[in-house]
């Protein structure tokens, strides 16, 4: 049976991580690879999970599961992270938590549920959007249909394209948003443009979808939440897919949830039912670790402040590489500093991609697409004059 499998090619972004491990440059500059860094170039364990991590390993006196739908400290302390401090009153038994392998867990269990209460839906993608949407939606026999998102020749988000295009969307439709800086190009929805959309979403009939995994990491906690929050507070029902891995640095722990809110209590527990039925059938228990940490931090205030207090110093230092980029690559690149969060196209041509790569050592996605929190102190000015010398000169 086995030798029938096909070879697959490699994903083109492990590929070029694969080329930058290889690479003898000392000078080397890993812009693909979609993890924070800090100042060194490192991916620290924030001090508040060090901390947590610590607790846990002095107290647990087990390895016995989690309950099926999760750590309940932890799925309360999302509610409240998601969607406010007074969610659990606010929404009542409209809401229900699932724990997930983390955010594209979260996703996959959301598409699960999608796809039982209504076969083959149509989903509403943006375009750009990351790969892996498209397999996580896509495979669980979810039809896809792309919105505009962003205007590459202006460096903005195109909001008139993506508000006409799904105007074309109708009751029975799933549309995906991006919360604050996940779009790849750093663009963001501002909260007017969240209110626009909610009351097409109002006017339409399609529910929301919304994809979270870098609260945090834009304005801040509450501000950055303030657009789907709206949303959530209006709409008859929305999903939300969120991740710890950015904003709590739990990568390869693998946290997350699945945020639902429904009509009414009875969908509400409809919803959760099916949600708990598809993991069970696809990873059957949720991971404790990660989401012992966390929930510990988030109901924990000195755990809680001082994990603020990094979750601000890694917002400032990102936004900070932001202008120093700007600053060195002159008006052409004053979009940087408009967008947020980790990620931004650079708009630049394939070769000069290509140059970049074989001269300097400089690794990006053949889209241009940068994560800018792999610079720092200590590369910054290399990178800035490289791309300085490839978009003066011809080669």
């Amino acid at each position: 049976m086995l030798e029938n499998l096909e070879v697959l090619p490699p994903d083109p972004l492990l590929g070029l991580m694969a080329a930058f491990a290889q690479d003898p440059n000392p000078q080397k500059i890993d812009l693909g690879v979609g993890i924070y860094q800090d100042n060194t170039g490192q991916t620290p364990v924030m001090g508040a999970v060090l901390e947590a991590e610590a607790r846990l390993l002095a107290s647990e006196g087990s390895k016995r599961y989690l309950p099926p739908a999760g750590d309940p400290a932890f799925t309360s302390g999302m509610l409240a992270l998601v969607l406010g401090e007074g969610a659990a009153g606010q929404f009542g038994e409209r809401v229900r938590v699932v724990q997930t392998p983390g955010g594209c867990g979260a996703l996959r269990i959301g598409a699960e549920v999608i796809a039982r209460s209504r076969p083959g839906a149509r989903v509403w993608v943006s375009d750009p959007t990351w790969p892996n949407h498209v397999p996580l939606l896509g495979g669980a026999g979810l039809q896809l249909q792309t919105y505009p998102y962003y205007d590459f020749a202006h460096h903005r988000l195109d909001f008139d394209a993506m508000f006409a295009a799904l105007g074309e969307a109708t009751a029975g439709d799933v549309v995906l948003l991006h919360g604050c800086c996940h779009n790849p190009s750093g663009a963001d929805l501002s909260l007017q443009q969240w209110q626009v959309l909610t009351e097409l979403c109002e006017q339409k009939g399609f529910t929301p979808m919304v994809d979270v995994a870098y609260q945090g990491l834009g304005q801040g906690l509450e501000a950055d939440a303030a657009g789907w929050r709206w949303m959530a507070e209006r709409v008859p029902e929305i999903l939300i897919a969120s991740s710890c891995s950015k904003n709590f640095g739990l990568y390869r722990e693998r946290t997350g949830a699945l945020l639902a809110v429904a009509r009414d209590g009875r969908a509400a527990q409809a919803v959760h039912s099916q949600a708990l039925s598809a993991a069970r059938q696809i990873y059957s228990m949720p991971p404790s670790h990660g989401a012992l940490a966390a929930g510990m931090i988030l109901q924990d205030a000195d755990l809680g402040d001082t994990w603020r207090h990094e979750l601000a110093q890694m917002r400032e230092r990102i936004a900070s590489v932001r202008r120093g980029v700007a600053q060195s690559l002159g008006s052409d690149f004053q979009f940087i500093v408009r967008e947020a969060g980790m990620f931004s196209f650079l708009g630049i041509r394939a070769e000069q991609v290509k140059r970049l790569r074989e001269e300097f050592g400089i690794y990006m996605a053949e889209s241009t697409r940068i994560n800018l929190a792999g610079l720092n102190d200590g590369n910054l000015e290399y990178f800035c004059t490289a791309m300085n010398t490839v978009l003066n000169e011809r080669h």
